[in-house]
């Protein structure tokens, strides 16, 4: 810190001295807030384990009354769960309707999947975490290689995602005569009831799978049809502590039902089919 600060001020041109100091700043306040959120979590963690308030008070050198007040201050612990910085939402792209490759044409992105940004956005500006979404270009070539990164992508419109997602050996995207979901480790096959009777349900793939380069992960979404992937993020918007007290930050797979209005498309309910495949230990 003391050689950031001095960085900073032996900068001789005032305006970029002020342009610097401000950055310095935005990324100390965003290590205030991870502090504060790793604060809570161990405050919590001590509490579960059986702590009373006047035990850790005790332990933290404070009252137990500011005990309470640090239990409840700064981002909640799940916040971790999608990151500690700006969150890149990387969107399927498909090619503009009518136009072949020789057209170049303009890569587009269906409404669900806006949708799901949109109620990202909200869920983690809950969470005092900022969001911006990307477009994957018809190629389908992404950089997974990023921190802070969620891909919301089929793997037919992706091959390096799809390549991604064969190193799951619980759970894995297949088709014949339609695309579904397979779970492998329990011989369980789950296809949209879009395919089988037109009914207004699907499933999701929601995983954390590893980066490219061996150094991170990024959190993955998928459905069998756009809606499913919508499925995914109402399940996240329901029960995100929970899923972050069984798996964390560590790697994992698991699929999520959901059914929705017909005329709306709004889901109305989400829930987990499979286990949470844990990939790491």
């Amino acid at each position: 810190m003391h050689d950031d600060m001095k960085r900073v001020a032996e900068i001789a041109v005032p305006v970029e001295r002020a342009r610097a100091a401000i950055d310095l700043m935005a990324t100390y306040q965003g290590w205030v807030l991870e502090l504060s959120r790793m604060r809570r979590e161990a405050i919590e963690e001590a509490q579960a384990s059986g702590m009373t308030q006047a035990e850790i008070a005790s332990h933290l050198g404070v009252s137990r009354g500011r005990v309470g007040q640090l239990a409840s201050a700064g981002p909640p612990p799940e916040r971790a769960f999608f990151g500690t910085d700006l969150v890149t939402v990387s969107l399927g792209g498909k090619p503009e309707a009518g136009k072949g490759p020789e057209q170049n044409p303009s890569a587009v992105v269906v409404q669900e999947d806006l949708d799901n940004f949109e109620h990202l956005r909200k869920l983690l500006g809950g969470m005092k975490l900022e969001s911006k979404y990307e477009v994957i270009p018809p190629t389908g070539i992404i950089n997974l290689n990023r921190e802070n990164h969620v891909v919301i992508c089929g793997p037919r419109l992706s091959p390096i995602v799809a390549q991604v997602l064969e190193g799951d050996h619980n759970l894995r995207f297949e088709k014949d005569r339609a695309w579904h979901l397979v779970d492998q480790e329990a011989g369980e096959t789950y296809r949209s009831p879009m395919d089988e009777d037109g009914s207004a349900g699907d499933f999701g793939y929601l995983g954390r799978l590893p980066r490219l380069d061996g150094r991170g992960t990024f959190l993955y979404i998928a459905g069998i049809h756009a809606i499913g992937a919508n499925g995914v993020v109402h399940y996240l918007e329901h029960h995100l502590a929970e899923l972050y007290r069984e798996v964390r930050t560590r790697r994992f797979s698991t699929l999520i039902s959901c059914r929705f209005d017909p005329e709306t498309r709004e889901v109305l309910e989400s829930r987990r089919v499979t286990p949470l495949y844990r990939h790491e230990g």
